[in-house]
């Protein structure tokens, strides 16, 4: 009966590390998860920050600033592939910054673009995609969980130049204005057919909200680090320079 006992003893002393060892391994685990997941937030703003910069690095190429300083949310799509030729199928990556009830630019959110016909397309490369929300209303697609271009809401391709701005009022004609760049060429491109999903794996495990919840709240709450590429992009390139 003692060695009974005390094999049961150590059996128990075994199975409680064996059981505090696995605990130690999960939370590891969900740990590291949490930093990739926080990388790639970060990848993607970067990412979407380092387009809007190269657009706006050429005055009469850029977007015009005061439709920036206009639109309600700004979509950027960095690199987004062509699955195959002629087809015109695309798929990439989307982050949405909205702004705050104090006219800021809110904490990015995160969101999937895919479809058919995007445009007349350059050559086979990779292509970069603006969408500029002109208004609370063509933001309402994004609130649920998917969103095509073309089906639920207007979209017009956007002027470009700086001067472009001044002498066309687009906004009045269309809830979204889109831009694409390829192969260092950008254009106003018209979109149709293209559907914009939430990314939620990565809204949720980096903010603990969806996207709607994201770009549904207005709050000026302060955006976290990581993430403040774009959103310190579109600050600086949405303030109206003077006429010259």
């Amino acid at each position: 009966m003692r060695v009974n006992r005390s094999v049961l003893a150590a059996l128990a002393v075994l199975a409680a590390v064996c059981c505090a060892h696995a605990t130690v391994q999960a939370q590891r685990r969900v740990v590291a998860i949490q930093r990739k997941r926080a990388a790639d937030a970060a990848r993607h703003s970067n990412e979407a920050a380092e387009v809007l910069r190269k657009i706006m690095s050429v005055p009469e190429k850029e977007i015009p600033r005061d439709l920036l300083e206009s639109a309600e949310a700004v979509a950027v799509c960095p690199g987004v592939l062509k699955a195959a030729f002629i087809v015109g199928g695309r798929k990439g990556d989307c982050v949405i910054s909205r702004r705050t009830l104090k006219r800021q630019w809110g904490a990015p959110a995160f969101y999937n673009l895919a479809g058919g016909s995007i445009g007349a397309q350059i050559g086979g490369a990779k292509t970069d995609y603006i969408l500029l929300f002109m208004n609370p209303e063509a933001l309402g697609g994004l609130m649920g969980d998917k969103f095509e271009i073309g089906g639920e809401a207007e979209a017009t391709a956007g002027p470009v130049g700086r001067a472009a701005g001044a002498s066309t009022n687009p906004r009045l004609n269309a809830g979204i204005l889109t831009y694409s760049r390829s192969k260092g060429a950008f254009v106003g491109v018209s979109l149709k057919g293209v559907a914009i999903t939430p990314d939620n794996d990565l809204n949720e495990a980096f903010y603990g909200k969806k996207a709607s919840e994201l770009l549904d709240g207005q709050e000026d709450t302060p955006v976290p680090t990581q993430v403040r590429a774009l959103p310190l992009a579109l600050a600086r390139y949405s303030v109206r320079l003077p006429n010259k």
